[in-house]
């Protein structure tokens, strides 16, 4: 008979191959993170890529996605509460290895409740009309991620929290830029409507093979809107010790290259997507190491 210790081993086993999988801007089961992490982080990983898929399955009815992401939050909470809810659809092992990170971590369901309210808001919402719609969205969507990290490594300072958020805010809305053209093949655009509408950029005018020069020139703003969160947030970097420091400091490299890459590329991420690949691993590193300490800036 398997042992509930090593049923759990097996469910953190089976979150870290889906991390492995799927990494993507924010630490997840890097080589750079403190070992204790790694297996939290993965678990953590695995409930919202999981849900995030679930909000992304187009082809799925609405209705259907919601009822999903509902599910999976009724899951959450049983697990939260020391219970594993049994589906047999190959996600049992996130609620077995969620359920201990919760308890053993304390981490608060709220920030995961967070997640799934912005990965609903996916199926619903394809458009946002200001700035303020649009970062309350990323209060939900990616300033959790950043926390739950900061908990799981023992930190809870006020003012460590906050640069986080404006790091994670600042991740997400990269994100955004540099997804501009696949976002909207999918019917989404994020930038929001007010900041289009300072430089005569009309979403009927959006034209799905060439982006226009007041497109260009929204897209050029809300860049430079980013690198503030970005250099709000940098000092976050330092505010952290050990390994955790070099993770989080590869991840804000990536975040600005991602956004140096756009500028780069005329603001044109039809067709030039600015990315990140295996060969800039080395550089990245590089630059972590080489840190020069933190620059502060103000969030907008």
């Amino acid at each position: 008979m398997t042992s509930p210790a090593h049923a759990r081993d097996e469910a953190y086993a089976d979150c870290a191959r889906l991390a492995r999988r799927h990494y993507e801007n924010f630490p997840v089961a890097s080589w750079l993170l403190p070992r204790a992490m790694r297996p939290h982080m993965a678990a953590v990983y695995a409930f919202a890529r999981i849900a995030d898929d679930f909000a992304d399955e187009g082809e799925v009815p609405a209705a259907t996605r919601l009822a999903r992401l509902e599910d999976w939050r009724t899951r959450l909470h049983a697990c939260a509460h020391g219970r594993t809810i049994v589906r047999g659809d190959g996600h049992d092992a996130v609620f077995l290895a969620l359920g201990h990170t919760l308890e053993s971590r304390a981490l608060p369901v709220s920030l995961f409740d967070d997640l799934l309210s912005a990965f609903a808001q996916d199926v619903t919402t394809t458009r946002y009309a200001t700035w303020d719609d649009l970062l309350d969205y990323c209060r939900r969507s990616a300033n959790p991620v950043g926390r739950l990290v900061l908990r799981i490594a023992g930190y809870d300072d006020e003012k460590v929290v906050a640069q986080s958020d404006a790091v994670c805010t600042a991740l997400q809305l990269a994100n955004f830029w540099q997804d501009f053209a696949i976002d909207w093949r999918r019917g989404r655009l994020y930038l929001p409507l007010e900041e289009a509408a300072l430089w005569g950029a009309e979403v009927d005018r959006l034209d799905p093979a060439h982006l226009s020069r007041e497109w260009r020139q929204a897209l050029e703003a809300a860049t430079s809107r980013t690198r503030q969160f970005f250099l709000a947030g940098r000092p976050v970097c330092d505010g952290v010790s050990g390994r955790l420091r070099y993770e989080l400091r590869v991840t804000w490299l990536g975040g600005t290259t991602i956004l140096d890459r756009l500028a780069a590329s005329g603001f044109d991420p039809y067709h030039h997507r600015p990315s990140i690949g295996p060969r800039d691993a080395w550089p990245l590193l590089r630059r972590a190491i080489s840190w020069r300490g933190p620059r502060t800036g103000a969030p907008p």
